[in-house]
């Protein structure tokens, strides 16, 4: 009997840029600890021997001084860091059309993107009247990304959806009408790259949500639902939490503090180093 299963994905994420926060800052109701939480900026590769697929394309120099943000390296560099050309890349998924998530399209001139029609529809649509909820996006970018619609170069889903065998998107909303992580097959099983479906580990382990939410039922929910589509709870890799630098392992030593990977266990059985 011929093996069937689909060949598994290496995935990688590359941090690329910091924001020092409280934890006061990260919790609906504030946190009584005054203590540092920083942010990390995060993008994610998932590739094998026949697709590269880039998740998130993060935010440029100019972006990072406007916003106040920390850039430790431009996400072209980082992702060369790891033999991934952005020129030569053909998929791109989308999580949400913050800032921060799509800064650097022009860099992937090939790609089509990958986004959820409702995450468009929110992103033009009569919610960008309000300055509370337009503030994490950037107009320039949505504008990019309605340009890319005229050349066909984005592929809209409704809801889950398979990109590939072994690779999948899911609706969750919560932090943005649509928002959606990305499951992926790996050699330890299914891995879920969160995005802003969850900022921190502490947040899908404790139920205490995120402030910057648009439907904080929907936000609820996708905890349940990232643990769902995970082989684990330690499957879950949430979006900017400095965490996942310590927990996964590097490709290589000269890597250190650039990439990790998160197809492989992780150290210390997940715990802080």
């Amino acid at each position: 009997m011929s093996d069937t299963r689909p060949e598994p994905f290496e995935v990688f994420a590359l941090r690329y840029a910091t924001h020092n926060r409280q934890r006061s800052d990260n919790f609906i109701d504030g946190d009584p600890h005054d203590a540092a939480m920083p942010l990390d900026y995060y993008v994610w590769v998932a590739r094998n021997s026949t697709k590269t697929f880039v998740i998130d394309t993060g935010f440029d120099a100019e972006t990072a001084r406007r916003r106040g943000r920390t850039l430790v390296r431009d996400p072209a560099t980082a992702l060369a860091a790891i033999g991934v050309d952005p020129a030569a890349v053909e998929d791109v998924i989308v999580t949400h059309l913050h800032y921060d998530h799509i800064g650097n399209f022009a860099l992937f001139p090939k790609a089509r993107f990958h986004l959820q029609d409702i995450e468009m529809a929110y992103a033009t649509g009569r919610h960008m009247g309000h300055a509370r909820l337009r503030h994490p996006f950037d107009v320039e970018h949505v504008v990019g990304m309605v340009r890319h619609v005229y050349q066909d170069r984005v592929e809209f889903h409704d809801g889950d959806a398979q990109i590939a065998e072994g690779l999948s998107v899911h609706l969750v909303g919560g932090h943005s009408r649509g928002l959606q992580c990305v499951r992926v097959l790996t050699a330890r099983g299914w891995v879920v790259l969160a995005s802003d479906a969850s900022h921190f580990y502490e947040h899908f382990e404790t139920g205490r949500p995120f402030p910057n939410v648009v439907r904080i039922d929907e936000m609820l929910d996708g905890y349940r639902l990232l643990k769902k589509l995970a082989s684990s709870p330690k499957h879950v890799i949430p979006g900017h939490d400095p965490l996942v630098m310590q927990r996964y392992p590097a490709p290589s030593s000269d890597l250190e503090g650039v990439v990790v990977r998160l197809d492989v266990e992780p150290n210390d059985d997940g715990e802080r180093r």
